[in-house]
């Protein structure tokens, strides 16, 4: 092939190669989701170098991977040892080693410790050598991260113009062994190959108002690297999106987005969804949570003759790019784009709009995921659920069952990488060697055992909503009283002795009783004990069972133990008020609906109704939410016992967790908000005489009810300790 001969030899004068390749201008890259796990060090460099591996297979010249990819996002304090530094480097070590990074340059995020302070860092190779080190600057140190407590951002002079000059950072010996460097650049720079300069940001960095992408767009860098730990959060990735699609559609040039996909060890579950921008438009883009396969490899052909277009036509970025300050670039002798005769037949990959999920989906596929992650990487034998009927628990039982079906769809449409491995975590979680599933019911039989908790107080709908979903999801379900624990429990109390105090035996009050309306606070006192006691009990038992109904259900496929993790459901609603018992169903191993609220879960009850072939659902999205723990359900509400409808509750923990508002700005927003002739629901704290009687006085009640009660519950989160 002549125009692959041209490639090999220096062009020469009237050489109509030479003209061409000097105008090559296609590129293909690559991003990737990777299911990492904190501390996993051998599976982790797996991963790594099968998405490696995948993206030189589709001749790729440039890879990029998730933040802190070779450790895994969530080490938290362990990211403070020297060990996880020490085995982070003997990870790239073996990249280097292997011809991995032979003709593509890689991008890899691990920890670094430079001149004694630890570093957030990009890791560049390319062709079994160092290219450089790119530390984080901006770290995401709010909500749930805590990115500051193990890292230090990397300091900027904002005297400097840029981003300030290099520093030289000394490989371990491990590395310098191996590659014969003694020290590699660290600091903000960008790679300049033979036809185009990249650069990075990581995570955060894109959310921040300066972000780094601007000045490095505005100096001339072509393609920009995102490495990130994002996690997924209702309706969070549509920011995402708008975020990357403005830094490409306002600076221009070629954006790639990587991220964690999956559970990797902690309470956060990242969503993936890699991805290609080029001015503006996506151009190639993941899964977000669809698919169990632990790689993928998101592949695009990008030009940068387009970039290079969209820019010079722009005349006021063109000006501000002029007078920008220069980024410090570390030099590679490698080229990107594709040899001239592979652009011949090749052509940019075409944009088409991102796809999103609706939140009803976002709240199936993300839960679910997190679920079979945490489950098939625990060593346990499946969950355990107290399914009360009620909505709460239902919703957690649906996700339980969401996950089976991914796992069986996952067995029958996945790839051969993903269904090998899914099949393995299958049989090691049924401890059942030759046990392949053969509908998602029959999995859902072999991993989740549920329990209808009676007491006196309990209705007939309930048990039988309960006894229905189970039938229809395929878990085994069982059913128990706590009666005789809560008797035991008062018969225990009847019999205490007092020992000091001043205070005569005789004289002790020993008999709680239940009031079905509570007259004064003594009365209300013994009602909130009975009450608690069932909900606490019905906890104990929860884990006794956990750990015993593998035993007590084994059979001939298997006898290999074990016990169940258990699954619990406080909505996040209930959790900012506090309505709920310590130590009850919020006292578990594991809460997938903890970030959900009463509305959307019951949108996402008859959606799943609708959509996932669990028909009763629906029924009990209809029925009205209670504890039953004074009275069936009707008897008891609990939009009455808390004085304030869920929509109400929903309204105002958006104000508290959302908007960040104090009881004064909660109060001015919501007296507007509500003002649509709405009737509020009847305060609990300020009856009779004392109950508000105008409008704004009524909204200034609710708004006190719902301060007071969540700062008297605070508590109830995590147990202080000295």
């Amino acid at each position: 092939n002549p125009h692959r001969e041209a490639q090999r030899r220096p062009p020469g004068p009237g050489d109509k190669a030479a003209g061409r390749s000097v105008m090559s201008s296609l590129a293909r890259l690559a991003t990737c989701n990777l299911n990492q796990w904190a501390m996993d060090f051998r599976g982790n460099l797996e991963r790594i170098e099968a998405s490696i591996r995948e993206a030189k297979a589709a001749g790729c010249t440039f890879r990029t991977g998730p933040e802190l990819e070779v450790t895994g996002y969530s080490c938290e304090d362990s990211f403070l040892e020297a060990d996880t530094l020490a085995h982070a480097w003997e990870s790239l070590a073996a990249l280097l080693a292997s011809d991995l990074t032979d003709g593509i340059l890689c991008d890899i995020g691990m920890p670094v410790m430079h001149r004694n302070v630890s570093y957030n860092c990009r890791v560049v190779l390319l062709n079994r050598r160092v290219v450089g080190v790119r530390p984080k600057v901006c770290l995401a140190n709010d909500g749930n991260y805590r990115e500051m407590r193990y890292f230090t951002p990397w300091f900027i002079d904002p005297t400097s113009p840029g981003y300030g000059a290099l520093e030289q950072y000394y490989l371990p010996r491990i590395v310098r062994e191996l590659t014969g460097q003694r020290t590699v650049p660290i600091g903000i720079f960008a790679v300049a190959a033979l036809d185009t300069a990249l650069a990075f940001e990581t995570c955060e960095e894109l959310f921040t108002p300066l972000a780094p992408h601007i000045a490095l767009s505005l100096d001339g860098v072509e393609i920009i690297a995102n490495g990130s730990g994002s996690h997924h959060q209702l309706r969070k990735l549509q920011t995402r999106i708008d975020l990357v699609r403005g830094a490409t559609a306002k600076a221009g040039g070629v954006y790639l987005y990587a991220n964690q996909k999956g559970c990797d060890g902690g309470r956060l579950y990242f969503d993936g969804c890699a991805m290609a921008w080029v001015n503006g438009e996506c151009v190639a883009q993941g899964s977000q949570f669809e698919g169990l396969d632990e790689v993928e490899v998101v592949v695009a052909t990008v030009s940068l003759s387009d970039v290079r277009a969209f820019r010079a036509s722009f005349i006021a970025r063109s000006s501000q790019a002029a007078s920008a300050a220069s980024i410090p670039r570390v030099e590679v002798d490698f080229a990107l784009t594709l040899p001239y005769a592979d652009q011949l037949c090749s052509a940019p990959s075409r944009p088409s709009p991102p796809r999103l999920h609706s939140a009803m989906e976002e709240i199936a596929l993300g839960p679910s995921g997190w679920l079979w992650d945490y489950l098939r990487r625990s060593g346990q034998r499946g969950y355990f659920l107290p399914l009360s009927g009620g909505a709460d628990s239902s919703s957690t039982a649906a996700l339980v069952a969401v996950m089976c079906q991914r796992v069986v769809e996952e067995l029958g449409a996945g790839s051969e990488r993903s269904r090998s491995r899914v099949l393995a975590d299958v049989r090691r979680v049924t401890k059942r060697a030759d046990y392949t599933p053969p509908d998602w019911r029959d999995l859902c039989g072999k991993v989740l055992v549920t329990c209808y908790m009676a007491s006196e107080f309990s209705g007939a709908e309930t048990r039988a909503r309960a006894a229905l979903l189970a039938e229809q999801i395929g878990c085994l379900h069982t059913s128990i009283s706590i009666d005789g624990m809560r008797s035991a429990v008062c018969e225990t109390f009847a019999a205490m002795e007092v020992h000091s105090g001043g205070v005569r035996s005789e004289a002790v009050r020993r008999r709680p009783e239940m009031k079905t309306k509570p007259r004064d606070y003594a009365e209300l006192t013994q009602n909130l004990a009975l009450q608690n006691i069932q909900a606490r009990s019905r906890m104990v038992m929860a884990y006794f069972m956990a750990q015993l109904m593998p035993w007590a259900t084994d059979g001939d496929e298997t006898t290999a133990g074990g016990s169940l993790l258990v699954l619990g459901s406080a909505n996040v609603d209930e959790a900012l008020r506090g309505y709920y018992t310590k130590y009850d169903c919020s006292a578990a191993d594991l809460n997938p609906i903890g970030g959900v609220n009463k509305r959307d879960l019951k949108a996402f009850l008859e959606w799943a109704g609708r959509e996932r072939g669990i028909g009763v659902l629906a029924r009990v999205a209809d029925a009205p939410p209670s504890a039953e723990l004074t009275g069936a359900e009707g008897a008891q509400l609990d939009e009455e016992d808390m004085g304030m409808s869920y929509d109400e509750l929903a309204a105002l923990g958006y104000c508290r967790k959302v908007e960040r508002c104090g009881p004064l700005s909660t109060f001015l927003k919501l007296r507007d908000r509500w003002a649509d002739g709405r009737a509020l629901t009847p305060s609990i704290r300020a009856r009779g005489a004392a109950a508000p009687v105008t409008f704004d006085e009524q909204v200034a009640q609710k708004v006190k009810d719902f301060y007071f009660y969540h700062a008297i519950n605070r508590h109830k989160r995590a147990a202080p300790g000295y």
